[in-house]
């Protein structure tokens, strides 16, 4: 519709234009200046000019913005001018111009420009000597649409651009780099025999967009600009210079000899890498360099970059948007540049610019080679020679004369690949470039090792040397498993090839390994193996003398070092090993052997270093002899007489049996083995016997039966006859003679504790048999056990383990007793666990497997002991099912001594033994460096699996140690403060999770105090220049923290770029010290060091001077740690902290902190700390906001770089020091912001400090889980004013309270809150009638008349009723209101309040009677007081607080809320103390119990008993030494055996004796509950809680003796009853709601549910009681009675101290482990130098770790004494400004200075009320106190701008300058009186300190 209007208007007659002028003006846009001109006035002015545009307009605008970045300068002029002179221009730099017409409301379009002084004179010369248009000679001028400059010259150019593409650039401004590139394009004749146009763009890394001959039209190039992709990256300008060099400026990419090459780089910051080689290079080589910079490039650096003049070849822009305005200028100067260039190579290069040619290399060695070539064409000046690693490294070159066609190249790294190019220098210009690879050869290593002169412990090495060696170097180690690690080295010099190595172990194969070394680099490695010899075994073993028994060994000797034998004898059957050690013989004999058994016999030689192989044999006892000749002669009647020939000296008994052989019973005798005949008699005439005889020998073996027979004579027969009888030998039974009635014994079924016998009867005439066993040697008596004749088999039991048993079974008859039958049997060993195996060895456990052993086993005890390092040995049981153990809490690098014992009801087996080692924790490669006088640093190589490092150093003089912790990835640290010339040891530990590591540890002395050379009288330098403050911060009073990180990423130059913004900031500021701005500095990285204290300096020289000697640290970036310390250790009284001052901190970080910042940080907001963050470069601009204080809009900056710190100081500064300057902080309450303050704080009615206040109890409040607090009777509750309100009380403000008016609170009018002067006058405050039932409000008003408003009537009588009320009293300039519980209920007119005086004193509940410091206060109940400074407060609260009032839909949650069928929980208490140890569990039975006797009466202790089984097994985890058992023998420990299909097994050794007890066991399970441990410390007493039900009473303990009696304390009043006062409390509301006639069925229920969360069960009534004595000594405590159940919580008590740190949380994830690398292993390599120290770069934290466990509620200890009174709390005002700044800005007085418009929200004042309802309101101050937002729209002058200055030229028109003047501010004034501050006393009677 405009538009057509504006149509229709034009259409009518010229004639009646005068007429519709109103058609015309009101909706035309205003239309912008044209034909801008400049022209320079003197070296730094420059006098614009400009055409005024048609039509009505109010003014201009004037805008100058240097290109190289900075603020843009305004200036506002009359509609009249037409000129304006700009001064303090700089002569090099560009301008951007700017001037806009503008109206009311209306801006006409920029006419805009750009200039520099030099190049105006430039053309003002030139157009002196060539006569042109005027118009022309402006270059900056902007050309209309289509008139753009084209290069018309018929050179030809090679260009290649170089296009940042990094990240800063952006993809919108990629877009503009894009448009300029097309109008670059456009202006030259672009084709493949004409001009060619190559791209290429860089940021990490350069590429390739296009070559030059890549197209060969101009809309081929043109469609590749339009198309050019976005890279996007960082920025490593001087990588791309050479980049291009390299790939575009060659003969394959397009280049052409003998045509102009230009190089143009387009940028938009500064460079990472160094541009100053590369460019110069590219410069050497002929190549014309034109440096664009736009927006944060460095200008020094486009100068370094770019060809001389830099008038010409330089150019840097504002902004992307600016671009366009230098493409006419570049491709002018690109254009006659090529033209020259083009004549000057035809006029000086008659034969073509030819390279060198053949390159060839020759005398290759490991370190350098020759490089030769062909000379080039013409006359060549030099040769330049560049060669660099073809891996990657930094490029070097040499330069020979042109005359020369050969190079060396020398101290190159061997056997790497190197890239070659040989560039011939002329005159004027550089060829391409000739280019090669060569490689260097290897470093010639040693040849021929021999290994000779080999020992038991020794050998000898041997090589060829190699000429040019520096030394060389022997690493040698065992191939042994497990013996790896013992590595050794030996360097020596290059003149020794021969040397011993010695120390060796015997029969162990070594490697050893020869390195050539040439200086810190080694060969290859010439390895060679060999094995040591063996220690010599004995020889030729051979057996003689073998009998039953016996058997006797000899054999030949070892060696002559032998020093003794040890001989193995085994039976083969592996029951029975023995060994005996012998000295140095050759001969042995074995004795009580067993007969016809095989043995297998092993002879070790010893010696020191061990022993040897076993020698090896077997041999074979003899059968038992039987005795010989065995005759019967002297027969008689009734006698004969036996005889025999023995037939060994061992023999013990013989059994002699006879029978007759016609059936009888059978007798036998035994006789003495030394016998050898025996009479028989009592035998029958005439009968024939058979008699036989069997001998027993020593070991209980038993000869073969030999038999005869023999016959009586008969009665009858005189004559005496002889009978001869044939002895005969028989082997079988004889059981014709004897009666036996058993066959085939057989024992089987062996256990390690029973046998099982089983037998055939073969005469079932047997009744019953007897069976009896003893063991093989006798030591027990004979036991047996009688067996019905019908029973063939029995189980023995219990038996000795790995014992031989003889068993008899003798048949018994009904007449006698048949022939008995023997058989041995043997039980099984305690059989040890086998194969031993060792894993999972990580650097504080290991895992131990074995196998079970065949014998059923009752479970397992593991001992292990360290062996390297001295310890006690530490034991564990586990069940028989298990067959593996996870061993915890070992030392690191330790080995350890493992033992596996399998345990059997009759005892323990022998030891299954190994060695185990657990992994080293412990750095390498410790060293020292930048050691100074006061400072060193350390060094180390990262562990891979390092969580953190623990780093002390101790000084070795006076012992003083430091201690730091640092981070995993931290390879250093420096320690600072140290004393000069002193010795110092640097230990460092790893930590992993809670394990550490060892220390390793060096010494290193610090550099002593130089001597002093004679000083000369010099001349004092000039006192420095002291910065003048800016007027906003003249009435800036704070503690202000500077944070600054000092991490590796910074760096020495930007850090000293950070020291320069703090100078600057902090000399923004005008009085430093106490009176004024206190200023503290934190320097942090791994971790903060404090720089200096806020009370440090107190002026600002001092503390300038300061600032410039700050040091700059180094390590990582932990800024949460910062922030913690600078609350600990700068925020304190100590450090200078005052109360009632703004806290600021200004953090400043380059990087993402590896630490947490955000509960740190929102805590210390939460105190009323004001945080600033600043941000550079790859700060984490999320971690920067969390850590800045709200709104983010002026509490957080981020800056591209340290260069870009000017940009952000002024408003910066403004801030803070309007944050410093404000007289409302802004706190938060209940998760909201808002400036006011927080009251109860202030007077110190939190949990945590209300004890220390006199006269006040807290109590539960409305609800139980909120807390409120009864102010006694004459507590007199009060703080001093200026703690509270140090700059008095903003004009408009709520206050808040919520509390209960009690019973016996006076009938007297009492003042709820007043603030007194000195004299104890009132001021303002709020005063409660009692009797009367009003409430009246009181202040002094701005002209100083006191004046006071009173309320009264039924809402305001509510209060008075005795519940719980809400008040707020809303104070503004011109009312004050009156809201009860959320509702209005009055408003009454005031004037506007004056200010108060800061010198006297603020109280609670004093009686309006009172005067003078002896004031009384009314009692009453407090739970809530609050002061905002905003007047809509009122109008948001919900009175959640009040049952009556309470929305459960609309409020949030109570705290600690639950539902009404539990308990009401409250917070956690503290922990109690830790509880004993629990009960020892009771061993495992062995049997079944016996019935239960009588209790007998106690026993005295007796003598430990025999050990009982093992129970079964329990939870796997800490083992609690048992008690010691009886000692037992001494056993050895087992040697190797020797390798065969027998195995010669150690002898068994028995338990050792218990060693002492052990160190910390494995860490267990949760065990059981321990009973109650003793009483925790006294705590400060806490509130009643609600009664819990009463527990069973245990016994009473012993009365403790009486302690000394306490300070009398004030009689308390009688407290109500907890659950009854909260019923009282619910029902007067409720009652007051139905005497109203509200609510009354609505609220029934809500009234329910409130009811129900009422605690019952009331028990007891306590008061309130004065301060208790101290509390006597505690008494013995008695037996521990039973639990109660758990009482309902109480109100919690207020905490007592705090625990201890929590332990550190799990390190973040670790990342995925990469791919294994693929080949063999080879031998170690020598250590390398060291490098220099690599810039850490921050890593991303890991996730927080997981909370702990919570841990059981501790017991509540006694309560204690009266703590001492704290000091009276005090306010934290913080960063909100905007109510009553108490000024405002000076008017203008010269009319003739034009106002300059400020930038948008540069100086706005944030309202914290923002945060809320939007209801911001401005005040300007006009006299003594602020005026609403409507007086808010005046002109603000600006700060004075240093430069450009603005002067008024006198031509055509009145130019105009602007001075900007400063800016002033009026402060209310407070009326000064003097003041007697009340004295408080302390609990302990003394004065409190100021």
């Amino acid at each position: 519709p405009m538009c057509v209007y504006f149509y229709v208007c034009l259409k009518l007659a010229v004639a009646f234009y005068l007429n519709l002028k109103c058609c015309f003006l009101s909706p035309l846009a205003v239309s912008p200046p044209t034909r801008l001109r400049y022209n320079v006035v003197s070296p730094d002015s420059v006098q614009i000019s400009w055409k005024a545009p048609k039509g009505q307009f109010t003014g201009y605008k004037l805008l100058v913005t240097p290109s190289s970045g900075g603020k843009t300068n305004q200036l506002i002029l009359q509609n009249t001018a037409t000129k304006a002179i700009i001064q303090g221009l700089i002569p090099d730099q560009n301008y951007a111009l700017q001037i806009i017409a503008f109206s009311e409301d209306k801006e006409s379009k920029p006419a805009q420009g750009q200039f520099r002084i030099k190049d105006i004179e430039r053309r003002k010369e030139t157009s002196k000597s060539k006569v042109k248009d005027p118009e022309k000679t402006n270059a900056n001028k902007p050309a209309p649409e289509g008139s753009l400059f084209t290069c018309k010259t018929p050179a030809i150019a090679d260009i290649v651009i170089l296009v940042d593409g990094s990240w800063s650039i952006g993809r919108f401004n990629f877009r503009l780099v894009r448009l300029f590139l097309e109008n670059l394009v456009s202006a030259f004749n672009v084709g493949s025999e004409k001009t060619r146009v190559g791209l290429a763009q860089y940021s990490g890394d350069p590429r390739i967009e296009w070559h030059l001959n890549a197209y060969d039209t101009k809309d081929a190039v043109l469609d590749a600009v339009r198309n050019l992709p976005y890279k996007g990256g960082n920025t490593l300008t001087g990588l791309a210079l050479t980049y291009i060099l390299e790939n575009s400026f060659k003969p394959e990419a397009g280049a052409r000899p003998g045509v102009s090459k230009i190089g143009i780089l387009i940028t938009d910051g500064k460079s990472q890498d160094d541009v100053i080689p590369p460019a110069k290079n590219l410069r050497d080589a002929g190549i014309e360099l034109f440096a664009i910079g736009v927006k944060n490039a460095d200008i020094n650096e486009l100068k370094e970059i770019a060809s001389e003049p830099d008038s010409t070849h330089v150019y840097n822009v504002a902004d992307f948007n600016f671009m366009h305005t230098i493409v006419e200028g570049l491709t002018r100067t690109v254009c006659s540049r090529v033209e020259e260039q083009e004549k000057e190579i035809k006029g000086t290069i008659v034969a073509s610019l030819g390279a060198p040619s053949d390159l060839v290399t020759s005398e290759v060695t490991a370190r350098g080679f020759r490089v030769s070539w062909t000379h080039a064409p013409g006359k060549v000046e030099k040769y330049r020679v560049v060669y660099y690693p073809s891996r990657g490294g930094q490029p070097e070159e040499v330069v020979v004369d042109g005359s020369l066609s050969t190079a060396v190249l020398k101290n190159l790294m061997s056997l790497t690949e190197y890239q070659i190019a040989v560039f011939a220098i002329y005159s004027n210009a550089a060829s391409e470039g000739l280019r090669g690879t060569e490689t260097t050869l290897a470093l010639p290593m040693a040849s021929d090792l021999e290994l000779y002169d080999v020992s038991q412990s020794s050998m000898r090495a041997k090589w060829n040397g190699v000429a040019g060696a520096t030394g060389y170097m022997i690493l040698y180690a065992p191939l042994t498993e497990g013996l790896a690690a013992d590595e050794k080295e030996i360097k020596i010099g290059e003149a020794s090839t021969d040397l011993e190595l010695d120390g060796l172990l015997p029969n162990t194969e070594y490697t050893v390994t020869v390195y050539a070394m040439f200086g810190e680099e080694a060969s290859d490695p010439l390895t060679g193996q060999e094995t040591t010899l063996p220690l010599s075994p004995p020889a030729n073993l051979k057996f003689s003398d073998v009998g039953h028994s016996s058997a006797t060994l000899t054999w030949d000797p070892a060696s002559k070092n032998v020093n003794g034998y040890r001989i193995m004898y085994v039976k083969t059957d592996g029951t029975e090993t023995n060994e005996v050690e012998v000295g140095r013989v050759s001969t042995h004999t074995l004795k009580s052997l067993t007969s016809l058994t095989e043995y297998t016999v092993a002879i070790f030689s010893l010696y020191d270093e061990g022993q040897s192989e076993p020698l090896t044999g077997s041999f074979t006892t003899k059968r038992v002899p039987a005795p010989q000749h065995l005759e019967i002669d002297e027969a008689s009647t009734d006698s004969f007489r036996i005889s025999w020939k023995p037939t060994s000296s061992d023999i013990a008994f013989y059994r002699l049996a006879w029978i007759p052989l016609d059936g009888g019973e059978s007798e036998e005798v035994v006789i003495n083995g030394d016998a050898d005949s025996h009479v028989i008699e009592g035998l029958l005439p005439n009968t024939e016997y058979e008699v036989s005889l069997l001998a027993v020998f020593d070991d209980e073996s038993e000869s073969e039966v030999v038999a005869v027979l023999g016959a009586t004579f008969a009665r009858t027969t005189a004559i005496p006859t002889t009978v001869t009888t044939t002895s005969t030998r028989t082997s079988k039974p004889t059981t014709a003679v004897f009666r036996t009635g058993i066959r085939n014994l057989v024992i089987d079924d062996e256990t390690t504790s029973s046998l099982r016998v089983i037998w055939d009867i073969s005469d079932y005439n047997v009744q019953q048999f007897r069976v009896t066993y003893l063991t093989a040697n006798g030591d027990r008596a004979e036991e047996a056990v009688m067996v019905p004749g019908r029973q063939n088999t029995l189980l023995l039991q219990p038996l000795l383990s790995d014992t031989e048993y003889k068993v008899t079974i003798t048949p018994i008859y009904s007449d006698g007793e048949g022939v008995s039958v023997s058989a041995p049997g043997k039980t099984l060993p305690l059989s040890a666990p086998r194969n031993l195996r060792v894993s999972d060895e990580w650097y504080n456990r290991l895992r131990i497997s074995w196998d079970a052993p065949p014998s059923p086993t009752m479970g397992y005890r593991i001992v292990y002991k360290p062996i390297n390092i001295p310890g006690p040995a530490l034991e564990t049981f586990v069940g028989d099912d298990i067959n593996t153990i996870l061993i915890l809490n070992l030392f690191s690098g330790t080995e350890y001594s493992v033992k596996v014992f399998a345990s059997y009801s009759t005892g323990f087996s022998d030891a299954l033994t190994g060695v185990a080692k657990t992994l080293y924790l412990g750095v390498t490669d410790l060293d020292s460096y930048q050691v100074r006088m006061t400072s060193l640093c350390a060094q180390w190589q990262l562990h891979r699996h390092a969580t953190a490092y623990r780093v002390v150093i101790e000084s070795l003089v006076d012992g003083k140690k430091q201690e730091v912790n640092l981070g995993g990835g931290t390879p250093r640290h420096c320690f600072f403060e140290l004393m000069p010339g002193t010795e110092y040891k640097i230990s460092v530990h790893i930590q992993l999770q809670e394990i550490e590591g060892p220390a390793v540890s060096i010494m290193e002395t610090t550099l002593p105090f130089p001597t002093q050379p004679p000083t000369t009288p010099s001349t004092p330098p000039p006192p420095p220049t002291i910065p003048p403050a800016k007027e906003v911060c003249k009435a800036a009073k704070a503690d202000l923290a500077f944070l600054v990180d000092g991490s590796w990423s910074i760096g020495d130059d930007n850090f000293n770029k950070i020291i320069s913004f703090l100078y600057s900031t902090v000399g923004a500021l005008d009085k430093i010290g106490p009176d004024g701005t206190q200023v503290a500095i934190i320097q942090f990285s791994d971790d903060p060091r404090t720089e200096f204290k806020l009370n440090a300096y107190k002026t600002k020289e001092t503390l300038l001077e300061a600032i410039q000697q700050i040091a700059y640290k180094g390590g990582n970036t932990k800024t949460g740690k910062a922030i913690k310390h600078a609350r600990e250790v700068l925020f304190t009284g100590e450090a200078g902290m005052r109360r009632g001052i703004p806290k600021v901190l200004v953090v400043i970080t380059d990087g993402r902190s590896q630490d947490d910042v955000n509960k740190v940080s929102r805590e210390m907001q939460l105190d009323g700390f004001s945080f600033f963050a600043i941000g550079v470069a790859d700060a984490d601009y999320s971690e920067l906001v969390n850590i800045g204080s709200k709104p983010s809009e002026r509490h957080v900056f981020f800056v591209d770089d340290f260069d870009a710190f000017t940009k952000i100081e002024d408003e910066l500064i403004t801030f803070v020091c309007e944050t410093a300057s404000a007289t409302c902080p802004l706190v938060v309450k209940d998760g909201n912001n808002f400036a006011g303050f927080k009251m109860m704080e202030m007077f110190g009615l939190v949990e945590k400090e209300f004890s220390a206040v006199e006269g006040v109890s807290m109590e539960p409040g409305t609800f139980n889980v909120y807390p409120c607090y009864r102010l006694h009777k004459d507590a007199l509750v009060s703080q001093p004013t200026k703690y509270l309100h140090p700059e008095g009380l903003p004009s408009d403000y709520t206050i808040t309270f919520l509390f209960r008016i009690l019973p016996d609170t006076p009938q007297e009018p009492f003042a709820l809150w007043e603030i007194l002067n000195e004299e104890y006058e009132p001021l303002v405050g709020v005063i409660l009638d009692n009797g009367g039932k009003t409430l009246t409000f009181f202040n002094y008003d701005y002209k100083g008349d006191f004046q006071t408003v009173t309320f009264e009537g039924p809402e305001i009588r509510k209060i008075f009723y005795g519940s719980f009320h809400k008040l707020h009293v809303v104070i503004s300039k011109t009312t004050a209101k009156i809201i009860i519980d959320c509702k209005q209920v009055s408003e009454k007119t005031i004037n506007a309040a004056g200010n108060i005086s800061s010198d006297g004193i603020e109280v609670l509940g004093r009686m309006v009677r009172s005067r003078g410091p002896r004031d009384n206060s009314a009692p009453l109940q407090l739970q809530m007081f609050d002061i905002v400074c905003a007047t809509s407060w009122a109008n948001r609260d919900k009175c959640c607080e009040l049952p009556g009032l309470r929305d459960e839909e609309n409020c949030p949650a109570l705290p600690h809320a639950c539902s009404c069928s539990e308990a009401n929980k409250g917070p956690l208490g503290p922990p109690g103390p830790p509880g004993g140890p629990g009960v020892r569990g009771a061993k495992g039975h062995r049997g079944d119990p016996g019935p239960k006797g009588p209790d007998g009466p106690r026993g005295e202790i007796g003598v430990p008993g025999p050990q009982g089984p093992p129970g079964p097994q329990g939870p796997s985890g800490l083992s609690i030494q048992g008690l010691p058992g009886p000692p037992g023998e001494k056993g050895e420990k087992g040697d190797l055996g020797f390798p065969g299909l027998q195995g010669v097994p150690g002898a068994s050794g028995s338990p050792g004796r218990d060693g002492a007890q052990g160190q910390r066991g494995l860490p267990g399970k949760d065990g059981p509950t321990g009973p109650q441990g003793p009483p925790g410390p006294t705590g400060i007493p806490g509130a009643p809680g609600v009664p819990g039900v009463t527990g069973s009473q245990g016994p009473q303990g012993d009365v403790g003796a009486p302690g000394p009696p306490g300070a009398k304390g004030e009689r308390g009043e009688r407290g109500d009853l907890q659950s009854q006062a909260m019923v009282r409390a619910v029902a007067r509301q409720v009652c007051e709601q139905l005497i109203q006639g509200k609510y009354i069925d609505s609220h029934m229920a809500r009234y329910n549910s409130i009811l129900n969360q009422i605690p019952s069960q009331s028990v007891s009534t306590r008061t309130i009681a004065g301060p208790p004595g101290e509390p006597g000594r505690p008494g013995a405590p008695g037996p521990q009675g039973e639990q109660g159940s758990p009482g309902m919580q109480g109100f919690p008590g207020s905490p007592g101290q705090p625990g201890r740190p929590g332990e550190r949380g799990l390190p973040g994830e670790k990342g995925e482990k990469g791919n294994p690398g693929v080949g063999t292993q080879g031998p170690r390599g020598p250590p390398g130098s060291t490098g220099p120290p690599g810039e850490s770069r921050t890593g991303s934290p890991g996730p927080p770790g997981s909370p702990g466990p919570r841990g059981p509620a501790g017991h509540m200890g006694p309560p204690g004494s009266q703590g001492a009174s704290g000091p009276p709390g005090y306010c934290d005002p913080s960063s909100c400004a905007g109510y009553s700044m108490g000024g405002g800005y000076g008017e203008p007085t010269d009319q003739d200075i034009p106002v300059v418009q400020l930038p948008h929200n540069s100086y706005q004042i944030y309202d914290p009320e923002d945060l809320y309802d939007g209801e911001q309101q401005l005040y300007v101050v006009q006299g003594s106190y602020p005026l609403p937002s409507p007086y808010s729209q005046s002109s603000y002058p600006s700060p004075h701008l240093a430069q450009p200055e603005f002067t008024p030229v006198r031509e055509e028109t009145e130019a105009v300058e602007l001075r900007s003047p400063g800016i002033s501010r009026f402060t209310r004034k407070i009326a000064k009186r003097s003041v007697k501050t009340p004295v408080r006393k302390r609990a302990d009677g003394k004065k409190p300190s100021r």
